[in-house]
């Protein structure tokens, strides 16, 4: 079992890397064929839709692993139930998107952009439920070929869009069809024991909604906090000024793709140790995963205050430079949320996540509020600053109720360790004044080097 979960996490891994090469080299052609403007308008197109596809979501894909393991012995009546499940609350949310746009000041491109893309989050949601089976079968390769498939596709539609120069809305067109051909490639490589078709039953309907509800709550604070920044700022603000904030945030959705990985590798031993009531181990796995992501996070957020400039240069382009002044804003709440991800991942390894709706409303609501103030008066660095601010409020709210019932404070000798190695390599940065790949490969050979010397015996446990 070790070596399969081993295998799939290795895989998945590896995949996401490749993915989010494939993802980075779309984004670069986007940007530069569309610019500041165009940008703009397709960030305005998927983060409208994101913030109705999240709402869909309801915490599905944990759901199906959840009942799955629950009912094996119903296992084809359980997918297509919770299939149907999906379509159904994925219809209940994505169509009433398009109608409302039409209210909206947006303009005629980016309404109709949200007509088209609307498709490509109906598959998105329903391809989470092929997600949820792959998981629990421990067939992440399938999954892992359908997502790199998908981004391969999107990368030659893209291509095939700019060569017809098909403007914004073959952009859309070509990241629509992308999320078709990712679900078409999951259906196809279901095994032959399932049967996928429509389903309906009342008592699992019942425990689905049971189970899912307070994970969709969770999830509908998260979008308040997480999606509305983009939505105000397209509304009040111009879409060049959209466009270089979407820039900056897909370079943090790459970064931030690492905790979430590393933090899957962790629940797991979380869950048992507690399980089996060890907890000696337990306070030294979370440790363990505490000083891994501060070692991650910190030299990821020095480096960027000194090459985020020609980093989203390089990126997305001269166009789009000033992203970099976002992007040194931003990546501070990256940081963070590699922190905040252990805390929040023992929260699901105790079962407390009930315990935290209260905190995910708090940090909603106060970042709503901040998101009103301050984007009208300072445009994308208010709402990258507001940002930073709801990621500090949650990570502080989650630990301190996981603190209540495991009664745990991580010791912070790595901490100040990695500090130390951040300030020699932060000098060698400042002093050295080197272009973006050198500085990137010096950087990382005086982090590495300097903590190496300073938290020897730490690393190896660590690596244990």
């Amino acid at each position: 079992m070790f070596k399969k979960i081993f295998y799939n996490t290795s895989v998945n891994f590896i995949a996401k890397i490749i993915a989010t090469g494939l993802g980075l080299a779309a984004v670069a052609i986007m940007t530069r064929y569309l610019g500041k403007i165009g940008f703009g308008q397709y960030t305005t197109v998927i983060a409208y839709l994101q913030f109705f596809g999240l709402l869909a979501d309801m915490g599905l894909t944990l759901v199906t692993g959840q009942m799955l393991a629950k009912y094996p012995d119903k296992e084809n009546k359980i997918i297509n139930n919770l299939f149907t499940f999906r379509l159904i609350a994925a219809l209940i949310f994505l169509v009433p998107a398009p109608i409302i746009v039409l209210l909206l000041p947006y303009s005629l491109a980016v309404k109709t952009g949200i007509f088209v893309a609307v498709i490509s989050f109906l598959f998105i949601a329903l391809n989470q439920i092929l997600i949820g089976f792959y998981q629990k079968h421990l067939l992440m390769m399938r999954a892992s070929a359908g997502e790199v498939g998908g981004r391969l596709i999107l990368v030659l539609a893209v291509v095939t869009a700019v060569y017809y120069d098909s403007g914004l809305q073959g952009i859309v067109i070509a990241t629509t069809l992308a999320s078709i051909c990712n679900f078409l490639i999951n259906y196809w490589l279901i095994p032959s024991f399932i049967k996928l078709r429509l389903a309906y039953d009342k008592d699992i309907w019942k425990e689905i909604f049971s189970l899912s509800w307070p994970i969709a709550l969770t999830i509908a604070f998260n979008i308040i906090y997480l999606k509305t920044d983009t939505l105000i700022l397209s509304l009040i603000k111009s879409e060049a000024e959209v466009g270089l904030y979407g820039a900056a945030y897909r370079v943090i959705d790459v970064l931030i793709m690492l905790p979430f990985v590393l933090a899957g590798l962790m629940l797991p031993q979380l869950t048992s140790a507690k399980k089996h009531k060890r907890d000696k181990e337990f306070k030294k796995i979370i440790q363990s995963s505490f000083d891994l992501m501060f070692i991650i996070a910190l030299p990821m957020v020095v480096g960027a205050q000194f090459i985020a400039l020609p980093l989203m240069s390089l990126v997305a382009g001269d166009e789009f430079l000033a992203s970099g002044q976002i992007l040194q804003l931003l990546i501070f709440a990256a940081g963070i949320i590699y922190v905040g991800t252990v805390f929040s991942h023992v929260i699901l390894a105790i079962e407390k996540q009930k315990q935290t709706i209260w905190a995910y409303m708090l940090t909603a609501v106060t970042t709503l509020i901040g998101y009103f103030i301050f984007i009208p008066r300072y445009s994308y660095l208010g709402a990258a600053a507001v940002t930073i601010y709801s990621e500090i409020l949650i990570a502080i709210l989650i630990f301190s109720i996981s603190f209540y019932y495991i009664r745990f404070i991580p010791n912070l000798s790595i901490v100040i360790k990695s500090a130390i190695a951040c300030l020699f390599m932060g000098m060698g940065l400042y002093y050295l004044d080197l272009t973006l790949i050198p500085a990137i490969l010096i950087s990382a050979i005086i982090y590495s080097s300097v903590l190496y010397l300073l938290a020897k015996n730490n690393l190896k446990e660590m690596i244990k």
